[in-house]
């Protein structure tokens, strides 16, 4: 099969094209004929060597790991899936990644895929809407009628976040640049704030919940905007728990995991039309594609999901 790999960490430039085995399944394993892949920001930290103290990784590594495609083969304990289902899922960051034209994943990791979503917004959905979800639910617990500020509201988290906030009935606040006021308001985003002309902290002490996906002096900051009581919850860095007690809030880290009972849910609000994964530019399958997807990713700079079409 044909697969896009990289043999180090480094830039871009260590991807390249190669030809491998089509892998079997065995167990509880499906074989999925890839139609779509997201590229996450997580995606580029890993590549770049961020996390391999934490997530040693051994070469070669085939990168891209929210998938949508088509079952091909399924091993002898699997139930819930047959050949020709279509589905998504995210799979194991360890494993071999959807660059490919087939991936093997554990069914357990897999969602039916709503015939009326398309490949390319079923691939950008896994990653970013659970941990969107899992910081509004899991860890703020939001309530209908809360005030929730969501940084970044354009990006892949954060389009989500607007999103899920409106679904669980809250008011909505975010930041982004001008050029994408129109599209977050597009999302839901009641109230939006142009970082390049605005002091978001200057919104002293209005909100519930504050999500934080920047980090930095961004999630210093955030601190000032909570009400007392407040909530905030950072996947960008580790808030400080003595600064959140002199403020009277609680802060919260979120290192999300996958939930598929949670992506089952998600999944049937965008079929539903509740939820619209903002499916931002779609890259070609071949070496220059992937490296200007992960170049676009790394620039942070990218409107909603960045997605590589395979099939």
């Amino acid at each position: 099969m044909k697969t896009i790999i990289t043999e180090a960490y480094g830039s871009v430039e260590e991807f390249k094209m190669a030809e491998l085995e089509k892998p079997e399944v065995a167990g509880n394993e499906v074989l999925v004929a890839v139609h779509a892949v997201a590229v996450n920001r997580m995606d580029v930290k890993v590549r770049a060597g961020d996390f391999k103290k934490v997530i040693p990784l051994s070469f070669p590594i085939i990168f891209g790991w929210d998938i949508s495609g088509t079952v091909k083969e399924v091993g002898e304990r699997v139930e819930d899936f047959k050949v020709g289902d279509e589905v998504v899922g995210k799979a194991e960051l360890k494993k071999p990644g959807g660059f490919a034209e087939y991936i093997v994943m554990e069914d357990k990791l897999l969602v039916n895929k709503p015939e009326n979503v398309s490949y390319e917004d079923a691939a950008a959905v896994p990653l970013t809407s659970m941990t969107a979800w899992q910081m509004l639910k899991d860890k703020a617990e939001i309530e209908a009628g809360e005030k929730v500020f969501i940084h970044a509201g354009s990006g892949g988290v954060g389009s989500f976040a607007i999103q899920l906030a409106k679904y669980f009935g809250a008011e909505v606040t975010t930041t982004t640049s001008g050029k994408n006021v129109d599209f977050v308001k597009g999302l839901g985003a009641d109230t939006v704030i142009n970082y390049k002309e605005e002091d978001f902290s200057e919104c002293k002490s209005e909100f519930d919940v504050v999500l934080d996906t920047l980090g930095g002096e961004i999630l210093e900051k955030s601190y000032d905007v909570l009400k007392t009581g407040g909530r905030l919850v950072s996947i960008a860095g580790k808030p400080d728990k003595e600064v959140a007690e002199e403020k009277g809030v609680t802060a919260m880290y979120l290192n999300s995991s996958t939930k598929v009972d949670q992506l089952e849910k998600i999944i049937e609000l965008v079929s539903e039309g509740k939820v619209k994964p903002a499916v931002g530019k779609i890259f070609p399958f071949s070496v220059e594609g992937v490296q200007e997807a992960h170049k676009l990713s790394e620039s942070g700079h990218a409107r909603g999901k960045i997605i590589v079409k395979i099939k």
